[in-house]
This record gives C-alpha cells, structure tokens and sequence, in this order.
C-alpha cells in the first residue's frame, strides 16, 4: 500500500513515516498545502493522510480542489480540530474517514485498511489504465490513473461515496447488484454507518447521473442497476 502522508508537523511526520513503514507501507509525504494536489497527483496513492492545518493551503482547500480535479483517493483527515462542525466540515468537502489527535496507532492502522479495502474489488474490474464501460455507456468512463469517471470528456463531480456506488454499478451495467453488497463497498467496515445510508447515496447519484442518460434503478429484492442507453 501506498500512503501520501499531508503533514507540516516535522516531529508527527518522522513518527508517522516510521510506524507506518514498520507496516510494510511506503510513504509519501508532503508539508504543505499549496504543492499537495500536485504531489498527490503525481504519487498516485492509495490513501491519503490530510491534516487540517497546513501552511500555503488550508486542508479542506486542498481536498475540494482534489475532488474537483477528479481525485477520487481514500481520504483519512488527521487534525487537532475535534469539534463536530469541524468533522461535519470535513466529511463534506469529501473526506472519508475522520480521526482527531492525539490518535492511537493502532486505531490509525485499522482505519487506514478500512479505506484501502473500498478499492480492490471495484478498481480490480477496470485493468487498462483508461477504460470504458460496454457498448451503450452513455458516454461515461472511467479513468483508472487519476480513480476519475467521465460524461463526454468531462469529470463528473462525485463524491467518494457516489464515485464507489456508480463503479460497481459500471462493473456490469444492467446487471443487478445486491443493495448488501453495495454496502459493503461504500461504507467498507464502517459498521456504525445505518444500512438505510446507501438509499441516501443512491438517490444523490441518481440526481447526477440524469443528464447522461443513464438510469440508476431501484430493483425491489434484488438491489440496484444501471441503465444505459441504446448506442
């Protein structure tokens, strides 16, 4: 696994980097915001440890302007900032995943896998490194170097949630997938998180995808499924 660490702090980088290396782990690291998109984009991660407070560029700065551009890597935010409104902040700017220091590393261990394992089995499907979906897409495709899906060469602006829904939909278009696997792969080990959640992420994106032409339908028993247009 590949971590791009967003830390200014010298002393909790040095900590981090060892620890996480201990794990087997490589790790990037990056102090300060205004060269973070840049650096993220380049090192092509897996997750991404973000604080709050950088120099240059504010956090949350830094990741709207990664989602906009298509950057669609696990996110976990690392900030002293422990208020609600600062997580609620976070979570909407496009974070996955919050933990406010001091934090436990073995804690940080099992968060940091839990958002590693939202990719394998949706990125798995698409092996070339620009992929589109079968005959009859509607335009849209999926982009495995920047994790980005298209509309007619434009990024369609997801969150990471909406983004993991609509790839595993993509894997097999009009094919059903169960509404407990979908789950599992929007809110991977996130067992706090209600079942009735992903009907909030289905119906976001069912919002998205209308101007493409695609149909995110609702199967009652079997799940979800996309609906293309005939070619």
């Amino acid at each position: 696994m590949k971590l791009l660490l967003v830390e200014d702090d010298p002393a909790l980088q040095t900590s981090l980097v060892r620890a996480l290396t201990r794990l087997g782990w490589a790790v990037e690291v990056c102090a300060d915001g205004a060269s973070a998109v840049a650096h993220w984009r380049q090192c092509a991660p897996d997750v991404v440890l973000l604080d709050l407070s950088l120099p240059g560029l504010d956090g949350l700065k830094v990741l709207a302007q990664a989602r906009q551009s298509g950057l669609s890597t696990p996110v976990l935010i690392l900030t002293a900032r422990g208020t609600v409104g600062d997580r609620v902040q976070g979570l909407n700017a496009g974070a996955d995943d919050y933990l406010p220091k001091p934090f436990d590393l073995d804690e940080l261990e099992a968060r940091v896998r839990a958002l590693h394992r939202r990719q394998p089995d949706v990125q798995g499907a698409f092996s070339a490194s620009v992929s589109s979906v079968p005959s009859g897409n509607a335009g849209l495709r999926y982009e495995k170097d920047s994790g980005a899906i298209y509309f007619q060469n434009q990024v369609l602006e997801l969150t990471p949630r909406e983004l993991a829904l609509l790839k595993a939909l993509l894997v097999r278009p009009g094919h059903a997938v169960s509404k407990e696997r979908l789950f599992e792969l929007v809110f991977p080990g996130q067992d706090q998180v209600q079942y009735e959640a992903i009907e909030v992420v289905v119906y976001r994106l069912r919002k998205k995808l209308s101007p493409t032409g695609a149909t995110l339908m609702t199967l009652r028993g079997l799940g979800y499924l996309l609906k293309v247009p005939a070619p």
